[in-house]
């Protein structure tokens, strides 16, 4: 019994990571309905410019504060410089530039970092807490992304700024028609969705270790949270990620093994998509034809 409390907690810690990179994905669907399949490279180049600042001697909360900004200004100029020009572009074309900043991302920091595993430091004590169930990185991840989730909450409910933003993810067209500064939300967008995968990669690394490729597995998991509880659904995506987390540990532990844990992710995908496209949360959109 321990040892399944122990993986549950575990399961909740990664979880909530999965949900911090799905919400980014849920994110960016809303505001282009296509998915950011660099989401994940995105969070892993921020990780590499976070351990570079505190390689030079900066305190960790120093250089996550940095990170987070830096990564809020290079989502920005993604999409300004990226998305922007293919935004009326086929889907094709879209997911081609996806791909292409994935494939851009992982080079570059391969080049500049190289391909090397490198550790990622802990804010965190490397003690265990709550009898040994769970360690106090763990538990932080899992502070540091509630936290993270409530002002997210607290910003699209209660600040001009946010409503602007859901109006614009909900119905540009009619946004635009009352002032809405329609590219300057889907930017603004794209920047929150790149902070808050770069939160996601600081709170992995110490767990995963840190290279170039360090996200792929993550970002599969959080696809699966993300189409799990609605791909249109923030809040499904957040349920999303803990449900995976917590299956992907238990599963791995009892049932099938360490080895083979990222088919559960792939298991997740397939059942939906199969079962139920739309998600737990997700809107069920009928069409008159």
């Amino acid at each position: 019994m321990e040892a399944f409390l122990h993986q549950v907690l575990s399961g909740l810690a990664t979880g909530g990571i999965y949900a911090s990179l799905a919400l980014a994905l849920v994110m960016i669907y809303q505001s282009t309905h296509h998915i950011n399949f660099a989401q994940g490279e995105m969070a892993m180049f921020s990780t590499y410019l976070a351990w570079t600042l505190i390689s030079t001697g900066m305190s960790w909360w120093g250089a996550f504060t940095l990170t987070v900004l830096a990564s809020f200004a290079l989502g920005m100029l993604i999409e300004r410089i990226l998305i922007r020009p293919v935004e009326h572009a086929p889907v094709l074309t879209v997911v081609i530039v996806f791909i292409g900043l994935l494939v851009i991302l992982n080079s570059v920091a391969g080049w500049i970092f190289t391909y090397t595993i490198k550790s990622f430091p802990s804010p965190f004590p490397s003690e265990a807490v709550l009898g040994g169930l769970m360690s106090a990185h763990e538990l932080g991840a899992v502070a540091v992304t509630l936290v993270l989730l409530i002002l997210l909450y607290l910003f699209f409910q209660f600040t001009p700024l946010g409503l602007a933003m859901r109006a614009v993810a909900q119905n540009p067209v009619s946004s635009r028609l009352v002032g809405i500064r329609v590219g300057w939300m889907l930017a603004l967008g794209w920047g929150l969705a790149a902070a808050i995968g770069a939160v996601a990669g600081m709170m992995i690394a110490p767990i995963v270790y840190l290279d170039p490729s360090m996200m792929s597995g993550v970002l599969l998991y959080a696809f699966a949270a993300a189409l799990m509880g609605g791909i249109d659904s923030p809040g499904g995506a957040v349920i999303g990620g803990f449900i995976v987390g917590v299956v992907e540990n238990v599963m791995g532990a009892f049932v099938i093994g360490t080895e083979l844990k990222l088919t559960v992710a792939l298991i997740v995908i397939i059942a939906v998509l199969l079962v139920r496209p739309s998600g737990l949360f997700g809107r069920v959109i009928i069409s008159r034809v």
